[in-house]
Order: C-alpha cells, then structure tokens, then sequence
C-alpha cells in the first residue's frame, strides 16, 4: 500500500512540475507554447492562461471549426526582436468558420501589444477576423493581408466575440498598397459580439469592416496612421459609442466599394454618440476631414456626432462619384438629422450642441478602463 501511495505522488509531482510550454490545451491537438505563439488551431478548442506572457513569433491562425478562448487579463505581445521584414508575418487571425471568444474584462482587458521596450506602430500585425456574413465584393474574398477568405450569405454568422481589449502598436506594412489595421472584420456576422475595444498607435487604421453585418459598441481609437475607424464594401450594421482622438487622415471614411460605387448589397451603416478630435500632435493634420465620403459612400446616418474645434472647418470629404453624388442627392448621407448638402460643407453646419462618445472632446466615462 505504502509502494502505491509513493507511485501516486511521483506521478503527481511529475505532472506539475511540467514546463508551460507542455500545458495542456483543452480539447485541441495544438502545441502550445507561451515564448514561441504561432501556428494554425486546426481542431478543438485552444485556452490561453490568463497568468502567462505570451510571446507572438508569427501567425497564429484559427482554422475553420476551432476555438481560441483568450481569458481575461491575458496577455500577448509581439516578438521584441522581429525586424520590419518580420513584423508582417506576426498577426492573430480568425478563419471563416472558426470562432475567438476575447473574454476581457473592464477590471483585466485581453491586452495585445509590442514586445519590443521602445514600442511603436507596426511592429506587429493585428488582429483579423473572417466570416460568412454578405460583402459586395463577392462571396469568396481574400482578406487584405493574411491570405483568408470571407464573405458569403449569412449575415448572422457567429464569429465569436471580442469584449476589453487593448491592441496596440499593430499596423506593420504587408506591401506598398495592403498594411494591417488594428482590427479587421472581413464579412463578419451579427452573431458576433463586439464591444469595448481600445486601440492605441495604429500604423494604418484603427478598426475597419469590410462588409458584413457585424454591430459594434464602445470603440476609443486613439492615434491612428491612417483613419480611424473605415467601413466599405457593404458593411450593415451600427456602430454606437465612438471615441477617436489623434486623426492623421478621415476620422471616419465610409465606402461602399472601389470597383463599382452602386454595387449591391450598398454599405448602410448607422452611427451614433460618437467624438472625433484631431489631437495637438502635428503630425495630427486630419488631412481628409472629420468624415471621409468615399467610392460611392453608400448609405451612412450620425446621430449625436460632436466635432472637436481642433478638426479642419470642412466637414468632409467627398468622392466625386456618381454613385456618391447620388446619394447624397437622395439624402442617404445625413449628419445630426440634416441631410448633407455639398453647399454647406461646414463643421458648424452640423455639428452643435452633440456631446459625442459622452463628454464632447474628452474621454466619456465610460471609457475609463483604457486608462487602467
């Protein structure tokens, strides 16, 4: 008896004592290991361990049928030493067909960021999610970057969900015409929950949707290289609570699509609380207005968009389409309940007495986990 109750503890010890890079993950024949992230999940579902450090080495793919669960206060940072040939190939993406469960928390966000001591924008890629959900690009689209495809014909599909989380320093530069954004949503459903994402020193944009039907809620985007946030390609859906601050292009650019502007299912996208504030940086030009109208712009509403006094007195930006210039000839471009009129492309025109994201041109309350 005493000989069985030795084995026992061994082999107890022994199965603690095994190095974080042999933690067992879930369901999935995936080999996880906490200083070298990459790969594909290509079965089952892959659990993240909110007390470790991971270190993200080059694509991490969630193939079609897996699960990533990332809990709260995890957190993944990108290789400190990846050169700027390597920060295209570090980037966490979801598949058509695959599901991430982001599971922050206000109290401990999912944190995202460079592993590098002096970090800053593009040393890493992003975070890219494919689904089935309509674009009108076709149903069988390659994602910008990444190589994924998306798009089909549910609009509810169900990605998953993304809830606190801080991703920054992404945006690293794939070629000359595609870079990274903070977060992409290629033909993502409504079936997806997407809420409280903070974005922080993005090389390009901060959060885009191409097509899909996803809704969103509670985005602060702070210091983006190229717009902040861009929807195009049919995206439908509502996007409610918008902080931007630090605008180098549009603080939003609308679309509908590059090759064709009346192409159908036609962008409609709705948006309300929202603040745009150019910041005092002088890199900071806000070079295509508070909003970027553009191929065709689609159908886009505000409701409550309050325009710092530091943006540029003209409100938007305007694509010289026909498809752009129909639209908003038949009031599909409307702005704090006025219909947009090319006449009287002013700040002051349509934006009064909004409050914004909450608070006008400071952070709104309920932002106040970015700051943690």
């Amino acid at each position: 008896m005493r000989k069985s109750i030795l084995a026992i503890a061994i082999l107890a010890l022994g199965l603690t004592s095994c190095s974080k890079d042999d933690k067992p993950t879930s369901s999935s024949t995936f080999d996880l290991k906490v200083d070298n992230l990459k790969g594909n999940i290509t079965d089952g579902t892959v659990t993240l361990d909110a007390t470790q450090t991971y270190t993200l080495t080059g694509g991490l793919v969630v193939k079609s049928g897996a699960t990533l669960i990332i809990p709260a206060g995890t957190k993944i940072q990108s290789d400190p030493t990846a050169d700027t040939e390597k920060a295209k190939t570090i980037f966490v993406a979801v598949e058509r067909g695959a599901k991430i469960f982001v599971n922050g928390t206000a109290a401990k966000p999912v944190i995202m960021t460079s592993g590098k001591t002096t970090p800053a924008e593009g040393n890493w890629g992003g975070l890219i999610i494919c689904g089935d959900a309509k674009v009108n690009t076709g149903d069988n689209g390659t994602s910008e970057v990444g190589g994924l495809l998306y798009g089909g014909n549910n609009n509810a599909d169900n990605s998953g969900s993304i809830t606190y989380l801080k991703i920054s320093y992404t945006g690293s530069k794939f070629s000359d015409s595609k870079e990274y954004n903070g977060v992409s949503f290629f033909g993502v459903g409504s079936g997806t929950t997407v809420n409280n994402i903070y974005t922080y020193e993005s090389g390009d944009d901060a959060v885009e949707f191409f097509g899909g039907a996803v809704n969103a809620s509670n985005l602060v985007l702070i210091n983006s290289y190229d717009d902040s946030l861009d929807f195009a390609d049919g995206y439908i859906g509502t996007i409610n609570n918008v902080y931007i601050s630090g605008v180098s292009n549009a603080g939003i650019e609308g679309s509908n699509n590059q090759a064709n502007d009346i192409a159908l299912p036609m962008t409609d996208a709705k948006l309300s609380n929202v603040s745009i504030v150019k910041g005092s940086e002088a890199k900071f030009t806000a070079s295509e207005k508070a909003i970027n109208f553009k191929e065709g712009g689609g159908k886009q509403a505000y409701t409550n968009l309050f325009v710092a006094n530091d943006m540029p007195t003209t409100f938007a930006k305007l694509d010289s389409g026909t498809g752009a210039t129909a639209r908003i000839s038949a009031g599909d471009f409307k702005v704090n309940g006025i219909n947009f009129a090319t006449a009287n492309n002013t700040v002051a025109t349509y934006v009064t007495t909004q409050t914004g994201a909450g608070n006008g041109a400071s952070l709104p309350t309920w932002a106040a986990w970015t700051s943690n």
